[in-house]
């Protein structure tokens, strides 16, 4: 199902830029570009017998998190687990987010401080490693929830894409499609990422959706295909920026708090 989402928001991405280039600037230009919103993410590979461990671990970690969410410190954080395993992925992460870099290395600090980090549970991870990501194309509502799904979509730029293809794919595409769902309730949040702190390679971007449920998902699917539907021979557009080998899609379970 990930990988046909995926494939299906290819095709959507080429209608919906078809068809939002053609209107007059003036309508284009109503999509702005928010304040930066810098995203820090702590992915482990665990073996099985740790996964309730590093629920309770969850737990003991939320305390630091909604502290610096009440302080402002923080805009949203949460955690995942993996529903869709590869051989060399992570099982789990750990993510909170903020309006600034200092925010999120400020919390980071505090983990470090309490030894959360080296904790029994993560020194039991086979794998670890970090991400720092920005996006400032963003929105959500307010609240908490608990066993709600969050989707992935991992997109690379080709070498000669435009400087600003990901602004144009925001402004065009991602923001007008993920506004209309996040405002009928089919998701609870959305954002576009690019890396902080480049670790991967470079013109890698991803779209993030959360569904409040599985039916919530099929409706995402359902716009898709309806997009798709209405135009089924665009496809050039977005296929020309991007490199459809380098596209992977990733399925969580996820429990997140947003301000």
């Amino acid at each position: 199902m990930k990988k046909r989402l995926g494939t299906l928001f290819v095709g959507v991405c080429a209608f919906a830029l078809t068809a939002t280039w053609s209107v007059p600037a003036r309508a284009q230009s109503e999509v702005k570009e928010k304040a930066p919103m810098y995203s820090y993410i702590s992915n482990w590979v665990l073996p099985r017998s740790q996964w309730a461990e590093m629920e309770k671990a969850d737990t003991t970690n939320e305390k630091i998190l909604s502290k610096a969410l009440s302080s402002g410190t923080l805009v949203s954080y949460g955690h995942d687990e993996t529903l869709i395993h590869k051989a060399d992925g992570e099982t789990h992460d750990s993510w909170w987010s903020a309006t600034s870099m200092a925010g999120v290395l400020n919390v980071l600090e505090q983990f470090y401080a309490a030894g959360t980090t080296t904790s029994p549970v993560l020194a039991s991870a086979t794998k670890h490693w970090d991400n720092l990501y920005v996006s400032r194309y963003y929105n959500w509502h307010a609240g908490s929830w608990k066993n709600v799904y969050t989707h992935v979509g991992v997109y690379k730029l080709k070498t000669d894409a435009p400087d600003d293809a990901v602004e144009t794919l925001s402004k065009n595409l991602v923001v007008p499609l993920f506004e209309k769902l996040l405002a009928d309730g089919t998701i609870h949040e959305y954002e576009v990422d690019t890396e902080a702190i480049h670790t991967e390679s470079p013109g890698t971007f991803m779209v993030v959706y959360i569904c409040p449920n599985g039916e919530a998902l099929d409706k995402v699917n359902a716009a898709v295909q309806g997009a798709i539907k209405a135009d089924p021979l665009a496809g050039s557009a977005f296929g020309s920026m991007t490199e459809s080998n380098g596209h992977r899609d990733g399925l969580f379970r996820t429990a997140a708090t947003y301000k």
